[in-house]
């Protein structure tokens, strides 16, 4: 029976660094710490000691050894299982090869936009412009500390941040300058439909007098 894999990025993490060499679950918190992964990968100890727990079970990695440093608590090493190098490997080259559905709270926030009125909108969306802008300057001043021999290797998921921040904020600034200036489609459905809400038509009455009112809202949704 084929193993299921975990949808845990943190797990994928633990693979790869038991692919270096066994380590226990204090070593391995510390080591992505280090390397600054929490800025990529969600990470706390609790979470990792579950991680490892769930990947032990499912035959990806075995405990080694228990050792003793000092006073301290013992504390198992674990190293990763043939089982768990192929999952490893499998699993991070699908992640780099196939793009998939990311359902990030930004674009569910984007999907639910039309709860607020447009008015409310905009000096939200200025804000997070605002935030975006920070984070470059705040990505730049890091960058800029980092000595140029350094490889790009270890710096390239922050690489990638940026250039989703990029995206972002060009997209946000698209966006408020399309409802600033009047131009962003459904603009005037928007609204209407939060007038006939302040004027206590209920949810039904809303939607019927937009439909009279918006002809083209009864034409059905293409199918994607």
């Amino acid at each position: 029976m084929a193993v299921r894999r975990p949808s845990n990025a943190l797990a994928l993490a633990v693979l790869s660094l038991l692919s270096e060499r066994p380590m226990h679950p204090y070593e391995m918190s510390s080591t992505l710490r280090q390397r600054h992964k929490e800025e990529s990968i969600r990470l706390n100890y609790g979470s990792l000691y579950s991680v490892v727990e769930s990947l032990q079970k499912k035959g990806l990695i075995s405990a080694r050894e228990t050792v003793r440093e000092g006073r301290r608590p013992e504390r198992t090493v674990y190293e990763i299982t043939p089982d768990g190098q192929v999952m490893m490997t499998d699993w991070l080259s699908e992640l780099l090869s196939e793009p998939t559905a990311q359902f990030t709270d930004f674009e569910a926030a984007l999907s639910l936009v039309a709860t607020l009125p447009p008015e409310d909108v905009v000096p939200l969306l200025e804000r997070r412009l605002a935030e975006l802008a920070f984070q470059r300057r705040a990505y730049e001043a890091i960058r800029a500390a980092v000595p140029g021999g350094f490889p790009r290797l270890f710096v390239v998921e922050s690489d990638y941040q940026q250039a989703l921040r990029d995206a972002e904020h060009a997209f946000v600034s698209g966006l408020l300058a399309e409802i600033r200036e009047g131009s962003f489609g459904g603009l005037g459905v928007w609204r209407r439909m939060h007038e006939l809400r302040d004027e206590g038509l209920s949810p039904d009455e809303t939607q019927q007098r937009l439909v009279e009112e918006f002809p083209e809202l009864s034409n059905p949704m293409p199918e994607t």
